[in-house]
């Protein structure tokens, strides 16, 4: 699964619409166009995206989003952008947590509603920071599962 891929999945579970997505990327710090957000989430004939979405512009598009649910904290500095392609996932779900104000029950029920089992000190060690002696690296299954569950609970 790519950052392609992600965008996708998770801009079909919570219904974002590509003037949101643009909106989402300026709240980030990242400049896109609707035509840029289409080619990001469209496959061509041979099965491959249009633009490729680089690590860098994901997180953008993450931390927007938590702009966007949560508002800016005013006097915060700008967020580090940490993500490299070992940890994407684990920033996908630590950050879409902090976007959804989720709290471990909730992603513990969302897991749930797309059948996958996770226990409490699992979903605890993917959502540790990196270099934590208890992290651990997220799999793309609990990803696609935690994006099917937002799909579900979202979508209805």
């Amino acid at each position: 699964m790519d950052n392609n891929d992600r965008l996708t999945r998770l801009r079909y579970a919570l219904d974002i619409k590509d003037n949101d997505v643009v909106e989402i990327f300026r709240l980030g710090g990242a400049t896109v166009t609707k035509e840029q957000v289409r080619a990001m989430t469209t496959r061509d004939k041979d099965g491959n995206y249009e633009e490729e979405l680089d690590n860098e512009r994901f997180e953008r598009f993450l931390n927007g989003m938590i702009t966007s649910q949560r508002g800016v904290r005013e006097g915060a500095p700008e967020p580090e952008l940490e993500l490299h392609s070992g940890n994407v996932n684990n920033l996908l779900l630590k950050k879409v947590k902090i976007a959804l104000s989720l709290t471990g029950d909730d992603m513990l029920e969302i897991m749930d509603d797309a059948e996958a089992r996770i226990s409490k000190s699992e979903l605890g060690a993917v959502l540790r920071k990196e270099g934590h002696r208890n992290y651990k690296p997220c799999g793309n299954r609990y990803v696609r599962n935690f994006l099917k569950g937002l799909a579900l609970r979202y979508r209805g």
